[in-house]
């Protein structure tokens, strides 16, 4: 007999779109998962962190963006502002009380957004690879002169992934991406306490990015962990494991 996964549950959004997500209840502070660019809610770290909250009778939430995974959408018309304002709903919405905010990849930049925005919420942040205004440095930056034209003209272009589907980089994306942007400020003013994993091998999202987020954090409580062989997923077990004990860590306050 096949085993048949739980369905997600469906949040309607003002928009019109409609967010799937799993939410385990339990004491608070509790977690919420952000994922990356393309990614869903069905991946290893989020499940990871999904038992690792049930075992312990921890409060946890994970969901997927307008156009990933089993929610609505087409992944073309999405935007950073609106994923951001996704996670915020997801937030005032599907939790109560304080929340560690746990953001991969792109997650990392989105939950740097959320706590901005409800800085009373936020017990703590975790990021993992996090890719602060990555639209620009790594997509827009890297497009020659060639692919540049193309996107102005045809609004959006094909570039290779290397964890599958090509990617759909449309124009909309990288214009609206500029009001989201962090790493051109001054300074973040979050004052929770932050921890930001990155592996130094990560091909894809470089760990100095993480450098320059922490400079920015006007908290006092901020850590850099780096791993010097981790790479851009943080999935082996050994990134796991770290991943739970410093969520763990940051649980007891320590």
């Amino acid at each position: 007999m096949p085993i048949l996964l739980p369905q997600p549950a469906r949040w309607p959004m003002a928009d019109g779109q409609t967010l799937a997500y799993h939410r385990s209840p339990g004491s608070t502070p509790g977690v919420i998962f952000l994922g990356g660019f393309t990614s869903d809610m069905t991946g290893t770290k989020a499940t990871t962190l999904e038992h690792w909250c049930r075992e312990r009778g921890r409060a946890f939430v994970r969901f997927d963006y307008s156009g990933h995974g089993a929610s609505s959408g087409q992944f073309k018309e999405g935007t950073i502002g609106q994923w951001a304002r996704e996670a915020l709903a997801v937030l005032d919405q599907l939790t109560e009380g304080p929340q560690i905010l746990v953001g991969s990849s792109m997650g990392g930049w989105l939950m740097l957004l959320t706590a901005l925005a409800r800085p009373e919420r936020i017990a703590g942040l975790l990021g993992l690879a996090c890719a602060a205004d990555f639209t620009e440095y790594l997509l827009w930056e890297q497009l020659d002169e060639g692919l540049r034209e193309q996107l102005r003209r045809e609004r959006m272009i094909s570039l290779p992934c290397p964890y599958g589907d090509p990617y759909l980089i449309t124009l909309k994306l990288i214009e609206e991406a500029k009001s989201q942007q962090l790493l051109n400020r001054v300074e973040l003013p979050i004052h929770c306490p932050v921890r930001l994993i990155h592996g130094m091998a990560d091909a894809d999202v470089p760990w100095r990015t993480s450098l320059q987020v922490v400079e920015k954090l006007t908290s006092p409580d901020v850590r850099l962990i780096l791993v010097k062989d981790g790479e851009h997923t943080l999935s082996r077990d050994q990134d796991l494991s770290l991943l739970t004990r410093t969520l763990g860590e940051m649980l007891e306050g320590r």
